[in-house]
C-alpha cells in the first residue's frame, strides 16, 4: 500500500472514530439522521440536503467537499433506508 494511500486510510479512520464516539455519546444523532434521511429520500440532490441538515440539527459536521468517511456515512444511510424498505 503506498503512503499516500495509507494516510488517506488512517485520516478516515480518524474521522470515524470521531464519529462514532459522537454517536455513542449522544443516541439521539442516529434517531435524527434517519429521520432526515428519510424525509428527504427521493428528492433530486437528497444527499446534499440530507448533508446539510444533518449538520443543521446534530453535533454531526458534513462539510460542502465531502471526505471519504462522510460520503461512507451517507452510502450507510442509504443503505439502512433500503433494508427499511425491503421489509415492508
Amino acid at each position: 500500500m503506498s503512503t499516500s494511500s495509507e494516510s488517506r486510510q488512517a485520516k478516515m479512520i480518524d474521522e470515524l472514530r470521531v464519529f462514532i464516539k459522537k454517536v455513542l455519546s449522544d443516541p439521539t444523532i442516529a434517531v435524527k439522521s434517519m429521520e432526515i434521511a428519510r424525509k428527504h429520500r427521493g428528492e433530486p440532490n437528497a444527499e446534499e440536503i440530507i448533508a446539510r441538515e444533518i449538520s443543521a440539527n446534530t453535533t454531526i459536521r458534513i462539510p460542502e467537499n465531502w471526505s471519504e468517511a462522510d460520503r461512507m456515512f451517507l452510502d450507510i444511510i442509504h443503505e439502512v433506508l433500503d433494508d427499511e424498505e425491503a421489509l415492508y
